[in-house]
């Protein structure tokens, strides 16, 4: 227990940006209602009916942060990536965010997870902590009004292209592994039409189509679809 004990509080001094600044009763406060835990690629971590867990940071892997309608429609607005956290997920600590951020994993992922309560006890105690909190807040909702602009103003092409090359950037390949199914699901858009639409890059030269994955092919083509 001991030991376990000393891993988080490591952990937590290598990924809470404000761990310094911080009184010792308030570090040991977070360190004591702290936990790590792990998640297989696929897997559900908080939101969307499963409640808040908390303000998740990354220790290693990847989150991905989605919006879900009640027709059951997904639309990916982030990434959570190793050292990055979300607390826009941790909506029971950010009482003016109404809308619900789910968090799944992308890949297997080891995360360390503070209490919301403790969290948020202690943004009202420390203005470091409290600094950084809605620092990350806008940083992420940014990220989600980026979304929002594709989905209100760009058409199914350029989203697409956007997302293929997002992935080429944040892979280091050109090929993609993901069914049409997963895209629309990224896209919060129809699996019928993302494929439709991956069928004319296809028939284009943009990109060529195997079962699971798509292979990028004319870069500077599909780069120009996004302008």
């Amino acid at each position: 227990m001991a030991a376990e004990q000393s891993t988080i509080e490591e952990g937590l001094r290598e990924l809470v940006p404000f761990w310094a600044a911080l009184e010792p009763d308030q570090r040991t406060f977070l360190s004591q209602r702290s936990r790590r835990m792990r998640f297989d690629a696929g897997a559900h971590v908080q939101g969307a009916g499963a409640g808040c867990a908390g303000v998740v940071f990354v220790r290693s892997g990847r989150l991905r942060a989605f919006m879900l309608s009640n027709q059951g429609r997904e639309v990916t607005l982030f990434h959570v990536q190793p050292g990055e956290c979300c607390v826009l997920a941790a909506s029971c600590i950010l009482p003016m965010i109404t809308f619900d951020i789910a968090l799944d994993a992308a890949e297997d992922s080891d995360l360390l997870v503070i209490d919301s309560h403790a969290f948020g006890t202690v943004s009202q105690e420390n203005i470091h902590a409290e600094a950084f909190t809605y620092r990350q807040a806008t940083e992420r909702f940014s990220d989600c009004m980026w979304v929002m602009q594709q989905v209100l103003f760009m058409g199914l092409d350029a989203r697409l292209a956007i997302w293929l090359l997002d992935e080429v950037a944040r892979g280091g390949s050109r090929t993609i592994y993901a069914t049409h199914d997963e895209i629309a699901r990224h896209l919060g858009s129809a699996r019928e039409a993302v494929s439709r639409m991956l069928k004319y890059f296809a028939r284009e030269g943009l990109v060529s189509l195997s079962r699971g994955s798509v292979e990028i092919i004319d870069v500077k083509r599909l780069r120009r679809l996004t302008v």
